[in-house]
């Protein structure tokens, strides 16, 4: 099968999505695989017409307020305009957030389910990923055991589900991870990153006064 991958970070290669797009592709084994990233990719007709003749297309993707993020929302809107999207190609899409909850990535998985039947696509199924800021630091875990142990079991029935062009039920995860940690955690890294750009613990909770 011909399958198209589409990052739409707007970090590219180093994000998370990045990395949940490495499990998948490991898992999709023995298929024509092609991958774009929407913040760079140029819609010539070469490009349009891989994606065109995808049987499938996988979106990743970070939650941005609730939603798509812009350059990925801009890029959806090209394809609806040129009509690059084949009728009945198969949409499948991952979608993690720096929320602990999985279920926070609903709204925008139903944008992308909506944008497909815009577009007379096929609906595959979306996954929510929680806690997607603890991806960096877990690579040298194993996919499917320990703290990735629900990631891996979500990832494999998507990855099948792809396999077989089946349609399914969304999934939304929390990672195998104590969430009180990761708030924890969450909150030390601002205090770095803010001693990182010369700035005090206090200055982070200052109000600006600009509107």
């Amino acid at each position: 099968m011909k399958i198209s991958i589409i990052n739409g970070s707007p970090k590219v290669g180093k994000s998370n999505s990045e990395i949940l797009g490495n499990y998948i592709l490991s898992l999709l084994k023995d298929n024509e695989i092609k991958k774009y990233y929407s913040i760079s990719v140029r819609l010539d007709n070469k490009i349009k017409n891989e994606i065109h003749n995808s049987d499938i297309l996988i979106f990743l993707f970070p939650l941005y307020v609730d939603g798509i993020p812009s350059n990925l929302l801009k890029l959806l809107v090209e394809f609806e305009k040129e009509k690059v999207i084949k009728s009945g190609s198969k949409i499948y899409c991952v979608v993690n957030n720096g929320f602990y909850e999985g279920k926070q990535n609903h709204l925008a998985i139903l944008q992308m389910k909506n944008w497909c039947e815009k577009v007379q696509a096929k609906w595959g199924q979306g996954v929510g990923v929680g806690a997607g800021e603890l991806l960096p630091y877990l690579k040298k875990c194993k996919l499917g055991k320990g703290p990735l142990k629900n990631l891996g079991g979500a990832l494999e029935k998507f990855s099948d589900n792809i396999l077989t062009l089946k349609s399914d039920e969304n999934i939304y995860i929390n990672q195998n991870w104590l969430r009180i940690l990761y708030f924890v955690q969450g909150s030390i890294s601002w205090v770095l990153k803010a001693r990182k750009n010369n700035l005090r613990v206090k200055d982070l909770f200052r109000k600006s006064n600009k509107l």
